[in-house]
């Protein structure tokens, strides 16, 4: 059944330039990384940063997020991956886990970063600023999703639907074609949270990295709601998608981390400055200090 109104899938994955086949999936990488450099740049430059070193470590990043994507595909779905010898590398054809990619990402970004000098409390603020930057990157990344026509949600018959053709369809919803266009809903989250996040980071409404913090909360939370809609293949675990689970971890997690960059640390140097109060040292240094002179 089809809706009087609906979103039209593309009719291609991408396009011809002479013999070459450009993938839009691909295309649509290129865009992010671009987009998160531009976002992380001009933050980073507000903040007193060098604004080439984004685009540095994204030279290293970007690669280190598509190996780690991609392993994170082939472990958690093994049976998605093409049957032919260059099936494992098969990027192009989706099949990158967004939370092996930013992992990975992050992982080398921070890496290169302290290589170039960046002390612990550069690296923080940098997490802060490059958060906005992926979450941009990560919506515009979506895109591929759309034109590959995969990552879908149920079958609906809201205006707003996306139409999928027959050949993409899940075993079982054949007679559907209309489902829940769940990239544009991520789409649409990642961008306002980038745009709050950035903002935070603009005005230095708490201490870093707990804009980072938020962003793994803030994306993995919406990924509980999107988990629940989609219906592409899945390894379950307790009848639940095994990614509503990752996400429910990160959601916690983010939210643990942000409370604890915020006051744990404070805490922590309170008991500190007590404890050095207390200490023998301490009054002999006072004693020495109050001792009249001549």
């Amino acid at each position: 059944m089809i809706v009087p109104g609906f979103i039209p899938s593309p009719s291609a994955n991408g396009f011809h330039i002479g013999p070459f086949f450009v993938h839009a999936y691909g295309l649509a990488y290129v865009f992010a990384v671009a987009a998160a450099i531009v976002v992380t740049r001009a933050l980073w430059k507000r903040d007193g940063g060098d604004p080439n070193l984004p685009q540095e470590i994204a030279v290293w990043a970007f690669p280190a997020g598509l190996i780690g994507g991609r392993i994170y595909f082939l472990i958690t779905t093994p049976s998605q991956i093409p049957d032919h010898w260059w099936g494992p590398f098969a990027i192009w054809q989706g099949g990158l886990g967004i939370w092996g990619g930013i992992a990975a990402g992050v992982i080398v970004g921070l890496w290169y970063a302290r290589r170039r000098g960046l002390t612990k409390a550069d690296l923080f603020k940098l997490m802060d600023c490059a958060a906005p930057g992926l979450l941009c990157a990560q919506a515009i990344g979506r895109v591929g999703n759309y034109f590959n026509q995969e990552l879908f949600g149920k079958p609906s018959t809201l205006p707003w639907a996306l139409k999928i053709d027959p050949a993409h369809r899940p075993p079982g919803f054949e007679r559907f074609a209309t489902y829940q266009p769940t990239f544009l809903y991520e789409i649409i989250w990642n961008l306002l949270l980038a745009g709050v996040l950035a903002w935070l980071v603009r005005h230095k409404r708490f201490r870093a990295p707990g804009v980072f913090a938020l962003y793994v909360a803030g994306y993995s939370a919406f990924r509980i709601f999107e988990e629940n809609l989609r219906i592409d293949y899945s390894v379950h675990i307790l009848g639940m998608r095994l990614n509503f689970w990752i996400a429910l971890i990160g959601t916690l997690a983010g939210l643990t981390w942000f409370a604890w960059i915020q006051w744990g640390w404070g805490l922590r140097r309170t008991r500190r400055s007590v404890r050095g109060a207390d200490s023998p040292s301490s009054d002999r240094t006072d004693a020495v200090v109050a001792k009249p002179r001549g």
